[in-house]
Order: C-alpha cells, then structure tokens, then sequence
C-alpha cells in the first residue's frame, strides 16, 4: 500500500495510473476505521481497480472544538486494517496539505438540504464537508466515491454536490452497517461507558418499532412524538432532534403521503456521546 502524506506524493501517484481502463474508487474517512469503513473498502474494491482512501480529520466541519479533540484517532490500527483489505493508495495529509494557500476556496449553495438536521444544530457543518471532499475529488480524480447511508443527509448534500457543480464522479451509498445488537457502527462508540454502551442500541430499536406503528395507521406527528418520548424517557439517552423527511429533498414531510420514500432521522446523545441514525419507511 503507497502511503502519500503530501499532495505532490499522492498526485504523482495518481498520475501514474492508466485510468481509461482502470477505474479509481475513493473512500474518505477521518480514521477510527471500523467495519463499516472496512465495508466502504470493500465495495470499492470489488468494482474498482485501485482503491484510495484518504483519513483526514477535517477541523472545518467541526463546530465545537471539543468535538474536534476527543475525536479518535488511531493511525497505526488504521493502516494496519487497510493493509489487510488490500487499499493501494492511502492519503493522510496535516490540514496544511488539504487547505493550502493557493487552493481555490469555493461556496457551495446546497439550498435547503442543509439547513435541517444537522444544518440546524451544526452551523457550518456541510459547508466543511463539501470543501474537503471537494478538494479530495480534485486531487485523486475518482470515478466512484463510496460514502456510508448512516450519514444520510451527508450523502444526499455530497450527491447534490457532484450534480450541480460539475463533478464527473459517479456516488455510491453503502448501507449503514450494524453491531449484532442493532447499534450503527460509528467511530463515537468507543466513546462510550458501559452503561450508555448498553442502552445505545435503545435507539434502533426504537426505530424499528416505529416502522409498526405507521403499518398501524399512525400519523406522522404521533410516530415522531413516540419515538422521542420513549428514548427521552431511557437513561442516558437525549433526543436533539428526530424528524421524518423525503428522501431526495430532506423536507420534512407533515403526512405519509408527502414523499414515496421518507426516512426517519435521528441524532440522540448517549451520555455525551452523539450518535445519529436513520430509517425508511
């Protein structure tokens, strides 16, 4: 596996390759690599000839500097798993690298996807994701970019993104990947206590029953005011927000019949640990 530290390192690579034959998959992380990374890797793998990862723990989509510092980081486990899933390139630039003087600042205008959700409570929040994830499709040149469905309204500004301002990269979600338990794989939970460890997956389970209450008959209004009273009532549990949205144009939707394919999102702090997941319905 080619490990470029530096922009020129990972160019030069880049460069070498024969693309017309050969289709380039990109993976981004910002580390802490679990299997649904791993899955991430493996689906770029099997319908891509080289496969590059960048692990970059881009500050700007971090509104809270404190959730900038407890975030894990494990760079060696990290290689160490990317090895054994037969990566060819991976990028792990210092932010100088990613963010240089002479890299061109662009603004995105991704209408009202983002601002909902995690818009509303992470101000700035896709404004950083789209300016790194940017910068990377400029530099590694991709044919596919494989992005994970737990952050789900990440991948629907990423789509909007490639769509709008002329990316020639095909975006493929990979499903969200789950302990046996139920609890969405994510680099927060090792974060976790015991004991908030034990009630996380109280969240997906909660989801899922929800999806019986709509067979049920119940609104929308109902479903959404059981989900949060019923996780707000466990211990350790907090509910930011949970709300039901159209797939495509991440709007809130006030009856069933709003949207063919509404999605329940859901960002819900366990102990201090926030954790977000989704579910269609």
């Amino acid at each position: 596996m080619f490990i470029a530290k530096e922009r020129a390192a990972l160019i030069n690579y880049i460069e070498s390759l024969d693309k017309q034959d050969a289709p380039v998959g990109l993976v981004p992380t910002m580390g802490a690599l679990h299997e649904g990374h791993l899955t991430l890797v493996r689906e770029a793998r099997r319908r891509c000839q080289t496969v590059v990862v960048s692990l970059f723990v881009n500050p700007r989509q971090f509104n809270n500097p404190e959730d900038l510092k407890k975030y894990p980081r494990t760079e060696e486990a990290d290689i160490a798993l990317l090895e054994k899933e037969n990566v060819d390139c991976l990028f792990m630039p210092t932010p100088e690298q990613v963010y240089t003087e002479d890299s061109t600042e662009r603004h995105f205008d991704f209408g009202t996807l983002d601002k909902t959700m995690e818009g509303t409570y992470r101000p700035g929040h896709f404004e950083g994701v789209a300016q790194v994830v940017s910068r990377l499709f400029d530099l590694v040149q991709p044919n596919v970019a494989f992005f994970g469905e737990k952050d789900f309204q990440q991948l629907a500004i990423i789509r909007y993104m490639v769509a709008h301002y002329g990316f020639p990269i095909e975006i493929v979600g990979v499903p969200i990947v789950r302990e046996a338990d139920g609890l969405a794989l994510s680099s927060r939970n090792r974060l976790l206590s015991a004991a908030e460890r034990a009630v996380a997956p109280t969240i997906y389970a909660t989801l899922k029953e929800s999806k019986l209450l709509k067979s049920e008959g119940k609104s929308v209004a109902e479903v959404t005011e059981w989900v949060v009273n019923r996780l707000n009532a466990t211990e350790h549990l907090e509910v930011e927000y949970f709300t039901i949205v159209d797939e495509t144009t991440l709007n809130s939707i006030g009856n069933w019949a709003d949207s063919k394919h509404p999605v329940g999102c859901i960002t819900c702090y366990c102990g201090k640990t926030r954790l977000i997941d989704n579910i269609r319905y």
